[in-house]
């Protein structure tokens, strides 16, 4: 009798088990770029269980090249997606209503670096030259600063020659451009595995600059926040992506590993993942989650007056998902 009651018993804890991973909120998230330690505390979150402790599955789908998060949830391809503020609120004005939900990212990684014997020296030296760019939405920090400066990007003596650049350091290497774009946590550290150390580099820092805009944030679709069930899973995924990303910073051996992990490329080695958790905890350290609105209405003069868009948006960000999540 005692073995048949045991048994019942087991077959009673499998049965809830199973209902209970059943009873998980699906979830779909879009990364902007391939599976990289840029996004580490997501597939952190994944791999803790700390999504799971939410009652969410997600499920992380790494972009690319020919990928662009705004048309893939715009085409109910994500729940949710992770994008620069500048992409978002083009997009928005362009009739894929982005609503800013969270923004892990308290500071921006972007810089524009020159070798040092080569032309380029001062923003008053751009002139004439070629400047390497990313496009795909990563090319409006760099007009909004050129609009700044009130240096025109048409080419010619007067203006600047912007060469569409790869997503690497090959087009300064192989003298395409004098000057590229680099992500402090990417690109950079390429940079300096190829030798371009800081004392043979004339760098531009966009933060340092004042020049910095909004970077990886996370944005929904403005209809779904009229769900409160929506509502409620976007509150457990931002308070586990939190918990996330602390983890990493945490510990950043661990955190690299679980990203490489997760790379079914193969192209990613665990010494450039470990640099890359480094330097992305310097840009997330101390945020909770909550967009700063300083920050956005920086992002925002800076987009307009370059004419990304043409009338001030209402209500591209929210604070509700961040107020829940981080009580």
């Amino acid at each position: 009798m005692k073995k048949k009651i045991a048994s019942l018993l087991l077959a009673s804890v499998f049965a809830m088990t199973a209902f209970q991973a059943s009873a998980a909120d699906k979830l779909s998230l879009q990364l902007k770029w391939v599976t990289q330690a840029q996004f580490a505390g997501y597939f952190v979150a994944k791999d803790k269980g700390f999504y799971t402790d939410e009652q969410l599955d997600v499920d992380i789908k790494p972009g690319g090249p020919n990928i662009a998060p705004e048309q893939v949830i715009a085409g109910g391809g994500a729940d949710v997606i992770v994008d620069w503020m500048g992409a978002a609120l083009a997009a928005r004005e362009k009739g894929v209503p982005l609503v800013n939900i969270a923004q892990p990212f308290k500071k921006a990684g972007l810089m524009l670096i020159c070798p040092k014997d080569g032309p380029v020296k001062t923003v008053a030296d751009f002139k004439g030259h070629t400047l390497g760019v990313w496009f795909y939405g990563n090319e409006v920090p760099f007009f909004a600063w050129m609009n700044k400066e009130g240096i025109s990007t048409d080419g010619g003596a007067a203006g600047v020659n912007v060469l569409q650049q790869s997503f690497d350091i090959q087009p300064m290497i192989q003298k395409q451009a004098d000057c590229i774009h680099v992500m402090t946590y990417n690109e950079f550290g390429q940079a300096l595995d190829a030798g371009y150390t800081p004392d043979k580099l004339t760098i531009f820092n966009y933060t340092e600059m004042g020049n910095d805009l909004l970077e990886d944030g996370l944005y929904v679709m403005e209809d779904k926040l009229a769900d409160p069930a929506f509502k409620d899973k976007m509150v457990r995924f931002v308070r586990a992506s939190m918990k996330g990303w602390a983890y990493a910073q945490e510990h950043p051996d661990e955190a690299a590993q679980i990203v490489l992990d997760n790379d079914t490329t193969g192209a990613q080695t665990i010494e450039h993942q470990l640099y890359m958790v480094k330097e992305v905890a310097k840009l997330t350290a101390g945020s909770n989650g909550a967009l700063d609105e300083a920050a956005y209405d920086r992002t925002e003069k800076a987009v307009l007056a370059q004419k990304v868009i043409t009338k001030k948006p209402e209500g591209a960000w929210t604070h509700e998902i961040t107020d829940a999540a981080v009580k």
